[in-house]
């Protein structure tokens, strides 16, 4: 499946997480740098988080609630 990581597109497989998707972009040691992952509406995802066909993250600095 394809999903997309601050908009570049990214393969994984069924069943694969946010992490899968952020370690296959190279963008999981910004996370570890403090920074979050959002999706396409603005709501924060954990790691774990499922993720579908065409679905949207972004990888941004942590928005102040």
């Amino acid at each position: 499946m394809k999903v997309y990581v601050n908009g570049k597109p990214v393969e994984l497989l069924p069943g694969m997480t946010v992490k899968h998707a952020l370690i296959s972009s190279g963008l999981i040691k910004e996370i570890e740098a403090g920074k979050k992952v959002y999706d396409e509406w603005g709501n924060e995802i954990g790691l774990d988080g499922a993720l579908s066909e065409g679905v949207e993250i972004f990888v941004e600095k942590a928005k102040k609630e």
